[in-house]
């Protein structure tokens, strides 16, 4: 399931690039999207040949799983975890509301809505 799409620029640091390799063309920008299922999409993504891979999947320091590929015309797609699976996840493993938060770096409104779901 898709939940989020966001447009972001100036994110070199991010997807770990030289700044000085991100050219002001069609790859100075990244779509995102966040999924429910990270695993699965992988495997699917597996299925097609001729992906052109930014990175392979990693995990940020907010434990969030994420792939970065590029489109045919060298635009970045990020496809990371959803957040919301994330937090549920340590809340199930039995971390508290403000555990999880620290944990995924999120705020505890966050953590405490996707409890409540």
């Amino acid at each position: 399931m898709l939940h989020l799409a966001a447009v972001q620029q100036n994110f070199a640091w991010l997807v770990d690039l030289p700044e000085d390799t991100v050219v002001k063309k069609s790859n100075n920008m990244e779509l995102y999207f966040e999924i429910d299922d990270f695993d699965e999409f992988l495997k699917k993504l597996k299925g097609y040949s001729g992906i052109k891979y930014v990175h392979p999947p990693k995990k940020h320091e907010w434990q969030q799983r994420v792939v970065r590929i590029y489109d045919p015309d060298y635009h970045i797609i990020e496809i990371g975890e959803s957040m919301a699976v994330i937090a549920k996840r340590y809340l199930n493993d039995g971390y508290s509301v403000e555990e999880t938060a620290e944990i995924i770096q999120h705020p505890v409104e966050f953590v405490e809505m996707v409890k409540s779901l």
